[in-house]
């Protein structure tokens, strides 16, 4: 049966299914089904469908892709029951990393063909019927996916993914591939030492007499033999010096000489040779795999209480949203610069932790979520420092659990990796936050395997070696260090950001993973915030709990955090209260704020603090001169001149009120605050300039979105598709001729009633007559069947051009009914 006509003969519904489960197939959707069946058989479509397959599935394609043709389905069974329940197969899978007991039981079986044949037997008799229901649901995937096609007596692989497999099931290429690189003449000599009186070309009669290696194989001594067994379970290729010597049996004197010369390996290149598939398998006794699993491994961790394990999720949740909310308001103060290269500092990284009193690699992971969020952006001046961006002002006035589900979701589908930062890359340079360099296309996928993976064991805590080995086996050929560091990465920060809880799925990480509400479930158990703080006569503040966000920003702008904890502590200063004053808030303002949020009587230390501070506070002016300083009181100003802390500010009194310097503005100001006073800038007209802590804002990117939902494609879009697929291949298969356009005026209708007569012309499946206007802007009437909408464009069935066409939804002046 032709691949073609095997898809041409699936329902609409296996077509959704297939369409669902490989949606690159779609993208855009091709002209007919042939054109499918082509797209479904290139190399970067099957590499990309098989990287999804898990360990045993993968096995029943390479069981096929061994095979020259197709295969039964009972044969398939056999080989697949042999590979789960033969006894030596058990013994390797229980040591992966040694290969010494299942090549000694390899080494048997090829010894005797028929101890051999009857290791499968018995293997088909323990363990055939537990193949039977797992081969059924592979099988039925594979059919879904269009890898496999055909009845159940000549089962085949898909056009192409023989090619994709590279060395599947560890097994070389066969002989006759194997030796194409020989030169003839070679061929012609080996083959007549091996296989003297048979007739054909030296590399027919080779792949002939490897077909039954037996007798070549009990030839050679036990040396060669043992080099033959660290090949045969794979891999199949190894290195030796001087592969293409000329050598013959005779004049062989080492272990790989006398397989070289009986063709039992095949040299590939000037140092390397392989072992043909015929050999591999013989010395496998007739199996394809050993150590295969049906199921995948149990996972196996520590038993947490579910309740527990939530609550605790969630503390972690309010603690990172507020971490993001604490960065955006000090970078809104003093943004950090953006450096020549991209990214950030790394100083300013360590200061950033330190303020936030957090790890590096947490203050890492905080900053690149927010960028990722769209909260923070590079912005400012020509040199560019990190700024938060107007988005950020949006989403602090949400609700705590939306700002959760909004930087949560962001961690899961953005491609930056923020556990790199401080690693250092191929040229030996360091990665730095923010920079472009921590992008890593398999990001996203590998959180959501590695959540999936938790949502697999409810209330568990698996450890890290149990979901390592849970991911090898379901996603088998991705494999490699740093799927490792980026499965351990995703661990750690799911705990950080509050997916997970003491290691186990959070009930509102599930929600997020699986699309549904995960607000709903996190916000009755997110802390509820307190509007008030207990004042305490040492200075200090004490918030009993989460401080709702207004009051939370109200008191790091007047009062330093001094601890953190069940209980925030924070200290009033002379510096605190003068920050406040700075942002514009008046003596009494601050007083009267304290006791409205205070469940304690303001203490009279503080009141005279606050009080004293704000009487100070402005008494000095500094303007530009360079840089004056102006004040009412010209024995304050003596004062300053006398003092010699201010000899190198190089004052020059211009009036009895006024004090000229060379020094900046800024550098005056923050000189005499280290002197004790407490001067304020002022404008050109003579007014106060307030700085105010959240002024500063950059327009930042839009947050990145995933592109496609992880579950496959919207199923309406998957119907439109195969309606279109079957109205094109209908036209394909009859060569249908375009029909002539409608007579009359063209149609003509608001952009709203076009849209909306076109989606309901996509649900019904009817023809509809439209005016599009071409190119050169002219109007032109065409039949289409609508199959698809999105992104701007109308995919249909144009029948006045009898092809698939794409339509920019701009360019469509009206819908009219057939």
């Amino acid at each position: 049966m032709e691949f073609t006509e095997w898809i041409r003969g699936r329902t609409d519904e296996q077509l959704r299914a297939l369409v669902s489960a490989r949606p690159e197939l779609i993208t855009p959707v091709p002209a007919h089904l042939e054109g499918l069946a082509s797209r479904a058989g290139s190399p970067s479509a099957i590499a990309r469908v098989l990287d999804r397959l898990d360990r045993f599935t993968l096995a029943v394609v390479e069981t096929l892709a061994v095979q020259d043709g197709p295969m039964p389905k009972e044969r398939l069974r056999e080989l697949v029951a042999a590979a789960l329940a033969d006894d030596e197969a058990e013994s390797g899978a229980r040591d992966p990393k040694s290969g010494t007991r299942g090549t000694e039981s390899g080494t048997r079986a090829a010894k005797n063909g028929a101890r051999g044949t009857g290791s499968g037997a018995r293997g088909k008799r323990s363990g055939a019927g537990d193949a039977e229901p797992a081969l059924s649901a592979a099988l039925d995937r594979l059919f879904e996916l269009a890898l496999v096609f055909g009845p159940d007596d000549a089962l085949d692989l898909g056009p192409g993914v023989r090619k994709v497999l590279e060395d599947p099931a560890g097994l070389g290429p066969r002989a006759v591939d194997a030796f194409r690189h020989h030169a003839p003449e070679q061929l012609a000599e080996m083959a007549d030492e091996v296989a003297p009186g048979t007739e054909g070309s030296g590399k027919e009669r080779l792949a002939a007499v490897l077909a039954q290696p037996a007798a070549l194989i009990g030839s050679v001594s036990p040396e060669a033999r043992g080099a033959l067994d660290q090949l045969a379970w794979g891999p199949p290729t190894g290195r030796v010096p001087n592969a293409r010597r000329e050598v013959s049996v005779a004049s062989a004197r080492s272990p790989i000489e006398e397989l070289l010369a009986r063709g039992l390996l095949a040299a590939t290149g000037e140092e390397s040779v392989t072992l043909p598939r015929e050999v591999g398998l013989y010395l496998r006794g007739g199996r394809v795999h050993r150590g295969l699993l049906a199921l995948p491994p149990p996972l196996e961790g520590t038993a947490r209480d579910r309740k527990l394990a939530d609550r605790t999720a969630a503390g972690q949740a309010f603690a990172f949203v507020r971490s993001v909310e604490e960065l955006c308001e000090r970078w809104s103060v003093e943004p950090p610069g953006v450096l020549r290269t991209g990214g950030l500092g790394v100083r300013d990284l360590k200061r950033t932790a330190s303020e936030l009193d957090l790890p590096e690699w947490v203050a890492a992971l905080v900053v690149e979520v927010a960028h990722a969020a769209g909260l923070i952006a590079a912005g400012g001046g020509v040199d560019g420092e990190w700024l938060p961006t107007s988005g950020y002002d949006l989403w602090r006035v949400r609700a705590t659990a939306d700002r959760w589900v909004t930087l949560a979701a962001t961690w899961l589908q953005m491609d930056r990796v923020p556990g790199l930062v401080g690693d250092r890359d191929e040229r030996d340079r360091p990665l730095n936050a923010l920079h472009t360099d921590l992008r890593r296309s398999s990001a996203p996928g590998v959180r959501a395997a590695t959540l999936g993976v938790l949502a697999a064991a409810p209330g568990l805590a698996p450890a890290r070696d149990s979901v390592l080995e849970r991911l090898a086996w379901e996603q088998p050929r991705r494999r490699g260090p740093l799927r490792e560091q980026l499965t351990e990465f995703a661990l750690r920060e799911a705990e950080q950001i509050g997916v997970t809880g003491l290691g186990a799925l959070s009930a509102h990480g599930r929600a997020l993973l699986e699309g549904g509400e995960p607000a709903g479930v996190l916000a009755p158990l997110l802390p509820e915030p307190v509007d008030h703080v207990l004042l305490q006569a040492d200075l200090t503040a004490v918030a009993p709990g989460p401080l709702t966000s207004e009051l939370n920003r109200w008191m790091t702008l007047t009062a330093d955090v001094e601890s953190k904890g069940g209980a925030t502590v924070y200290r009033f200063s002379e510096s605190s209260i003068r920050r406040a004053l700075d942002a514009g808030h008046g003596g009494e303002e601050l007083v009267s704020m304290l006791s409205r949020h205070s469940a304690t009587p303001v203490p009279q230390a503080l009141s005279y603090l606050v009080t004293d501070v704000a009487r100070r506070h402005g008494r000095i002016r500094v303007g530009t001169a360079s840089a004056y300083i102006r004040c009412d009181d010209p024995a304050l100003l003596d004062q300053v001149t006398a003092d010699r802390r201010s000899a190198a500010l190089r004052l020059r009194r211009l009036a009895p009120t006024v004090i000229a310097s060379r020094s900046s503005r800024a550098a005056l100001v923050d000189s005499l605050r280290a002197m004790g006073y407490a001067p304020v800038a002022e404008s050109i007209d003579g007014d106060v300039i307030i700085s105010q802590l959240d002024s500063r804002r950059t327009e930042g990117l839009a947050p990145a979105r995933a592109v496609a939902s992880p579950n496959g494609l919207d199923p309406e879009v998957a119907v439109a598709a195969v309606r279109a697929l079957r109205a094109g291949d209908a036209a394909h298969l009859a060569r249908r001729e375009p029909v002539d356009a409608p007579g009359g005026q063209v149609p003509r209708g608001p952009a709203t009633a076009t849209i909306s007569a076109l989606q309901e012309a996509i649900k019904q499946g009817v023809r509809v007559w439209i005016g599009y206007l071409d190119s050169q802007g002219n109007a032109t009437s065409r039949i289409l069947e609508p199959a698809r909408m999105e992104g701007g464009y109308l995919t249909a069935y144009d029948e006045t051009r009898a092809a698939v066409h794409r339509f920019a939804l701009h360019r469509i002046t009206g819908v009219a009914g057939l």
